[in-house]
């Protein structure tokens, strides 16, 4: 699954995404274009975008996306790798237009 990171999704999470084909925004050169914008970039080239925006489902309209979208609930790459289980098992059960907000 190609998946695409925002800015605040710790990049070493990749490496435990084995499997899967992971890009940054900033890689991508998205680095600043506003949450619509990048929503809508990622939907034509990515299956999935990983998050760590909790108010993303309140400020845009994700009816209709066919990207699926996991929010983290933290940026601390810590807590995160120690549950990076959790967080493999969520992107692996991922569905087009799925949103899954995960806490530890």
């Amino acid at each position: 699954m190609r998946i695409l990171f925002d800015h605040g999704t710790p990049a070493p999470l990749r490496r435990q995404l084995a499997g899967h084909e992971i890009a940054t925004a900033y890689e991508m050169g998205w680095a600043k274009l506003s949450n619509g914008d990048l929503l809508a970039a990622a939907e034509k080239s990515f299956a999935a975008f990983i998050t760590t925006d909790k108010n993303l489902r309140y400020q845009q309209n994700l009816a209709g996306r066919r990207l699926a979208i996991l929010v983290l609930p933290t940026t601390s790459w810590p807590e995160i790798q120690r549950n990076v289980n959790k967080v493999i098992e969520s992107v692996n059960a991922l569905k087009p237009g799925d949103f899954v907000e995960l806490s530890f």
